[in-house]
């Protein structure tokens, strides 16, 4: 397994160790002993998963605090450009995003701690996503950010994405007072 540091603190991409052979692969996509000091420690308590048709954008979506998230995300069939904005108010990268290629291909997983907004765009049809949650979701407590933000500037490499009306409705980074 390797740990891929980004330029924004705690948020890493991790390549797992995929052992390949003439009947296909195998790979430990969690354990929670090799992972606990690079996810802080972190206990999932839900998992998700959807399946979405080619140039489906979901985000950026987060939930505020009591029921605040890290997500652990992969993508099993497809692909996805996968984005991560800090919203934390007292980091030096706070407004600014990374993002990575997830494909079912390079088996990256990114771990996406409490106090980021998350959304991915799919690459391909019937992309397959999943994560781990360290919180169950709460319809009360979730948030979003306008996709396209120009304060944000995120390049989602593709023009019309398909989109939900309320990530089409979402408020924009200006308005936005972070919780976090």
């Amino acid at each position: 397994m390797e740990i891929l540091k980004t330029p924004i603190a705690d948020l890493v991409i991790i390549q797992p160790d995929v052992f390949m052979d003439d009947r296909g692969y195998f790979f430990e996509s969690y354990n929670f002993e090799k992972y606990k000091d690079i996810l802080g420690g972190a206990v999932f308590v839900q998992d998700n998963e959807s399946k979405s048709l080619k140039h489906v954008l979901r985000g950026l979506h987060f939930q505020r605090p009591p029921y605040t998230q890290g997500k652990l995300v992969r993508v099993i069939k497809g692909a996805v450009i996968d984005v991560a904005v800090d919203l934390r108010r007292n980091s030096p990268t706070y407004g600014h995003f990374h993002k990575v290629e997830l494909t079912e291909e390079n088996k990256f997983m990114y771990w996406v701690p409490p106090g980021f907004a998350h959304g991915f765009v799919t690459l391909r049809d019937d992309t397959v996503f999943t994560y781990k949650c360290t919180n169950i979701y709460n319809k009360a407590s979730e948030g979003s950010i306008l996709w396209d933000d120009p304060d944000i500037g995120i390049n989602w490499e593709i023009e019309n994405p398909v989109l939900s009306d309320k990530d089409k409705n979402a408020p924009s980074f200006k308005n936005f007072i972070s919780p976090f």
